[in-house]
């Protein structure tokens, strides 16, 4: 039987609660959770040498003061706006490296164990004429940023699987050939971080595809970190598990265990990732993270 453990990707915190030991006593008091996954909304990786300094510092010591665990950093929504490593003009993709290099230096001083998330997006263009040769592309940049985690003394990288066709890998096939062609060439290891609501992209090859448990039955084991939210299956929701979306949600806790022990994972930390409009009150943001924690914590310890 897996291992299992549950924890949070702090992207609740953005905008609302942006000072580290604001989150942290959140997490650690109000949330009674302790695993996080720290998302780059809320530093970004380019900022100022003065800033990350003393970002670093706070995040590190709210992490200790509250008795937190900061397994990972993790792209988030502003990083998702961009084409990163799939950009079709190669000067962006070089910014997009030198972004992703510096990601993985400040996961680094953190004492974060991976970084990762949404690695790149091709243009419609590139996607429909030149994918195979923009994949290999994207690959190897990959495999040159593994170089730069492993001297920040990082165990692995982690790339999400995502609901858009544009956006490698979407399907289960997509995502073993993508480690498939790391293999050989990383420094360290290369593993995925599966959420759960994107298996739901318009273009797939197999029904499999459009379903969360089978990914999870062939490939948690190399899913070390799964994305955690609720969802009615027909697009990435990232819903709270409260009652109103649990009635429409497809995400059970019995259902997600069961898959995880039969794809023979030995570990796997479920990572809630909710994420409410931004003209949500506050009050609400926390009060559905509440339920959600608790909706959980009848299936999976802390």
């Amino acid at each position: 039987m897996a291992r299992v453990r549950l924890g949070i990707n702090n992207c609740f915190a953005v905008k609302r609660w942006p000072e580290p030991r604001e989150w942290a006593e959140i997490i650690s008091h109000e949330l009674n959770l302790k695993l996080v996954q720290f998302s780059y909304d809320l530093l970004d990786p380019r900022s100022s040498k003065p800033a990350i300094d003393l970002m670093v510092e706070e995040i590190r010591d709210a992490v200790r003061d509250y008795g937190l665990e900061l397994h990972s950093t993790f792209t988030g929504l502003a990083a998702y706006s961009f084409n990163l490593l799939g950009h079709p003009n190669p000067v962006l993709r070089a910014d997009a490296f030198d972004w992703y290099s510096r990601a993985i230096k400040v996961a680094g001083e953190l004492g974060a164990l991976a970084t990762g998330g949404h690695i790149a997006a091709m243009s419609h263009k590139d996607w429909s004429s030149r994918r195979e040769r923009m994949l290999e592309e994207i690959t190897s940049l990959v495999a040159s940023l593994t170089g730069i985690a492993r001297r920040a003394g990082l165990k692995m990288l982690l790339w999400e699987p995502m609901p858009v066709p544009r956006e490698p890998p979407h399907t289960i096939r997509e995502a073993r050939d993508v480690l498939s062609r790391l293999n050989s060439k990383s420094r360290i290891p290369v593993r995925l971080c599966i959420d759960l609501g994107h298996a739901c992209a318009w273009h797939y090859e197999e029904e499999k595809d459009l379903d969360p448990y089978a990914w999870l039955r062939e490939l948690a084991p190399f899913s070390p970190a799964v994305h955690v939210q609720q969802t009615d299956g027909k697009a990435d929701r990232h819903w709270p598990f409260t009652e109103e979306h649990n009635r429409v949600g497809i995400i059970k806790p019995d259902k997600v265990l069961e898959a995880i022990d039969e794809s023979g994972a030995s570990e796997v930390l479920l990572f809630l990732e909710i994420i409410h409009p931004f003209e949500a009150r506050d009050e609400k943001v926390l009060d559905d993270l509440k339920k959600s924690v608790k909706y959980w914590r009848d299936y999976v310890p802390a």
